[in-house]
């Protein structure tokens, strides 16, 4: 992984002293809270429905066990012993006193961690698969573009105050694990019929109260201009981009606005304008950074114990049918560990189990972990004989889980158990529908099925791309849960579809329940997916299983 140099050192000393002196000024009453807002969310410190939350940037998803240690330690000293893992490839803290930020920060850039850009708007973390560099099907590890455009968006003068939040994501496989179609900039690494290798550039993706897919905007990007490139992009957006209204200043708004072919043609224009001045992206730069990325020394043995493990034992054998992922080395695996213990609050994990998921990777899996946008914890190159002794620890320590990509691995925002603009919990619903599944132990039956929460229209629990969407809002001073069927963030993106009036908080879990009993009724087999059945037949049945035959017409 990328080893920060010392201009990187000495750029976070810098920024965290200013923003200790912001601090200062802040507690001592020199700065008002609004003015004092800019100032806090450039360094991704916001304040919640309770208290402030600090959000960490986890760079394309990428730890190692000391700095995965350090937030284990953060969250023992300065919050209540556990962090949130988000969407977006983040860690939140979420009780911290503010007079206690400046030293969470310098005890964080101690191990090359930070939280600048992980709000306001700006660029914010470049996220990127989370199986980066270990999946089987990638064509080219994508971590060290990501990093590249770490280094170029940060404190980049002209894109510091944007119309809005800005996000791009990175991957380097056909099969899209990082959602690049629902970013501001998607980029996917593609050859071309010459064997060079290039991107695919999607623009215009997001969710929020208006999602929409990105579009494709160039099909093959040669490598040397990706930079310059996106400098045009981001410039075009930043001058069409509205500013009048907030609800329509992301760029998703802008290219619909004037339409992916004038977008295509100013950004084509800029492109034309700036390319013959701008540094050339040298090819020791690229290779410098990809220096930081070489793969492990990878130790080679038989897979001998771990296939009379799995044979023999049925807990273990469920959890490698769920938890593990091909990897490029036969003899070795990538593991996900979940963070969705039935009844659990998605994404939590405590100083301990941090500590564990550390000294696991230390012993198990070359010094790597992952971050997912599931809000799950990858371990990506462990050797297969060593799956036994590995899910036992897991175990230990309430890890083990064998749910990943099932129906109680449930993405879900913090909702209003702490986000101020939440108008619904996230949480609570997220553990009741855990809960019932683990009662009515079906879950394995079912088999794959993404449910996606979020407690506002802002979408943060990617809602819109579950299989099964709930999205809390307020009706008249009470929680009401519209679902949505249908989404997908695979490579075959897709927005679900609003299935009717929404359900109050006390049938929102027996709703659930009622559509996924009735998909086992409506599968053709138990090889058909619940996604692939939607398909099949569409929504109607969907529809006559929540609200009747009746009721479902009046829906339509």
């Amino acid at each position: 992984m990328y080893d920060y140099s010392p201009f990187d050192k000495a750029f976070l000393k810098a920024r965290n002293a200013q923003f200790r002196a912001q601090i200062a000024r802040r507690l001592n009453g020199e700065l008002s809270e609004e003015a004092f807002k800019p100032l806090r969310l450039l360094n991704g410190l916001y304040y919640q429905l309770h208290a402030y939350m600090l959000r960490v940037a986890i760079p394309y998803g990428t730890l190692n066990s000391r700095q995965m240690r350090m937030l284990a330690q953060v969250s023992e000293k300065w919050d209540r012993g556990f962090g949130h893992f988000t969407t977006r490839q983040n860690i939140q803290f979420n009780w911290p006193e503010l007079r206690d930020v400046p030293d969470m920060l310098d005890a964080l850039e101690t191990v090359g961690m930070h939280s600048v850009q992980t709000s306001g708007n700006t660029i914010r973390n470049v996220t990127a698969d989370h199986f980066a560099g270990a999946a089987a099907d990638e064509i080219e590890d994508p971590r060290p573009i990501a990093e590249l455009l770490r280094q170029w968006s940060t404190d980049h003068a002209e894109f510091q105050f944007l119309p809005r939040k800005f996000k791009i994501a990175v991957t380097g496989s056909a099969a899209d694990r990082a959602v690049i179609r629902a970013h501001d900039i998607g980029l996917r690494i593609v050859q071309n019929s010459q064997g060079e290798r290039g991107f695919e550039v999607i623009i215009g993706g997001g969710l929020g109260r208006t999602p929409m897919i990105g579009k494709r905007l160039k099909s093959f990007l040669p490598k040397a201009d990706l930079l310059p490139y996106l400098e045009a992009v981001v410039s075009t957006y930043n001058l069409l981009g509205r500013r009048d209204n907030k609800y329509k200043a992301r760029i998703k708004i802008t290219v619909h606005e004037h339409g992916i072919d004038k977008i295509r043609a100013l950004v084509e224009q800029k492109f034309a304008q700036i390319r013959p001045d701008y540094p050339l992206l040298a090819p020791q730069i690229l290779t410098d950074i990809q220096a930081h990325f070489t793969p492990p020394d990878f130790k080679r043995s038989d897979t001998e114990r771990f296939i009379l493990n799995r044979s023999a034992d049925p807990v273990f054998r469920a959890w490698c049918d769920t938890n593990l992922h091909p990897h490029k080395q036969a003899d070795h695996a990538i593991v996900t560990i979940s963070l969705k213990p039935h009844g659990g609050t998605p994404g939590d994990a405590t100083a301990d189990q941090m500590r564990l998921i550390a000294d696991l990777a230390e012993r198990y899996s070359y010094d790597e972990i992952r971050i997912s946008h599931e809000q799950n914890i990858i371990l990506p190159h462990v050797q297969k004989n060593h799956l036994p002794q590995l899910h036992a620890a897991l175990v230990s320590e309430g890890l083990g889980t064998a749910n990943v990509g099932l129906t109680s691995d449930i993405i879900a925002c913090p909702g209003m158990d702490f986000c101020a603009l939440a108008t619904a919990h996230s949480i609570p619903v997220a553990q009741q529908i855990s809960n019932r599944i683990q009662d009515l132990k079906i879950e394995h039956d079912v088999g794959p099925l993404k449910i996606k929460i979020s407690g506002c229209i802002n979408a943060c629990g990617h809602h819109h791309l579950g299989h099964i969407g709930i999205l809390g809002l307020e009706r008249a001073g009470v929680e009401n849960y519209q679902i949505t069927l249908g989404g997908d963030a695979t490579a075959d993106t897709r927005i679900g579809t609003r299935t009717g009036p929404g359900f109050s908080a006390d049938k929102i879990v027996p709703a659930i329940e009622r559509l996924i009993l009735g998909y086992l009724d409506l599968r053709n087999d138990q090889t058909e997916s619940f996604i692939q059945c939607y398909r099949r037949i569409g929504i109607t049945p969907f529809k006559e299983i929540l609200y009747g035959q009746e009721a479902a017409k009046n829906a339509a």
